[in-house]
């Protein structure tokens, strides 16, 4: 399969629908090391998934029932966001520890939201139904070419502002995004998966040889609580041999408050996830190592603001 084109065809269907992020170098989180950043949390609703939704939904007919999505909250918010910019009925299930900040988003979007008991797992359940039910689309939050496509538009177009990094820290939940970023870059940068170790399907997944059911809790897992690895990311981080680390809650929290009190950029736990490896000691560039983080989510549990 070729990756690269189809991320290209995704990158020129959706450039019409979402924002551009913005790059940021700063040598104030790292000692001794410039770090690239790239504020994928300023993108519609709060995170990068806009990009895997307008891919998936533009790239299909979508049936008059239009379409639902299972999600911790972000997936859920750019379905909504994007099936209602496009002028399609939208159907979210959510879990209830997706938090207030990011229930009320996909309430603000205008498409119906189902609240359900437990964890992603449990949301993915009711949205299978309902998809039987109703003949709705349903747009997987990260195991699907078109979503995989989607997201790898966001290294795509990090390249294109001038990455120079060696490697690149990315926090993993299901996988898509970091799916999209290893169909894209094709081990021409080294790729680190950083997982809460609460919430690590991933690293357990490359640690037995295949996806696995895994206990879902902690700091992150209303954005990072995916009980299984996707197969897609599985597939190519076991083909590519991506280092896959774990952190604790606490970094990760320490992390969040850095980026505030560094940056001031007011992020939610998953995304400090990436920054947390360097911060934590957990990942240790070489001297001359240049190293970038992805900065994907700012939709904490709660507002601050209410």
């Amino acid at each position: 399969m070729d990756w690269q084109k189809q991320i290209v065809d995704a990158a020129k269907r959706i450039e019409p629908f979402i924002v551009k992020t913005p790059i940021f170098s700063t040598k104030f989180i790292y000692p001794k090391h410039n770090i690239e950043l790239k504020f994928e949390h300023l993108q519609h609703t709060g995170s990068f998934k806009p990009r895997g939704a307008f891919n998936s939904l533009l790239s299909a007919q979508v049936p008059k029932s239009g379409v639902v999505a299972a999600s911790g909250g972000n997936h859920g918010a750019a379905v909504a966001f994007a099936a209602t910019t496009l002028g399609h009925p939208a159907h979210i299930f959510v879990p209830k520890i997706a938090g207030k900040t990011k229930i009320d988003l996909i309430k603000n979007t205008g498409a119906e939201l189902t609240i359900v008991e437990g964890a992603y797992a449990n949301a993915l359940v009711a949205a299978e139904k309902f998809e039987q039910d109703t003949g709705a689309m349903q747009v997987h939050a990260f195991d699907s070419i078109e979503t995989t496509c989607g997201q790898g538009t966001l290294m795509h177009e990090w390249e294109r502002q001038g990455l120079e990094a060696d490697t690149i820290l990315i926090a993993v939940g299901g996988g898509g995004l970091i799916a999209g970023s290893l169909a894209w870059l094709q081990e021409r940068r080294k790729v680190v998966a950083v997982e809460p170790i609460k919430s690590s399907a991933l690293a357990s997944a490359l640690e037995v040889g295949k996806p696995i059911d895994v206990d879902v809790s902690g700091i992150a897992s209303n954005a990072l609580g995916a009980k299984k690895a996707g197969k897609i990311c599985f597939e190519l981080a076991k083909e590519q041999g991506i280092l896959a680390l774990t952190i604790k809650d606490e970094d990760i929290a320490l992390a969040q408050i850095l980026l505030w009190n560094k940056l001031r950029q007011f992020v939610e736990p998953a995304a400090a996830t990436a920054l947390a490896a360097l911060t934590s000691g957990a990942y240790v560039p070489k001297e001359n190592e240049k190293v970038a983080v992805l900065i994907c989510g700012g939709n904490p549990p709660s507002n601050p603001f209410d």
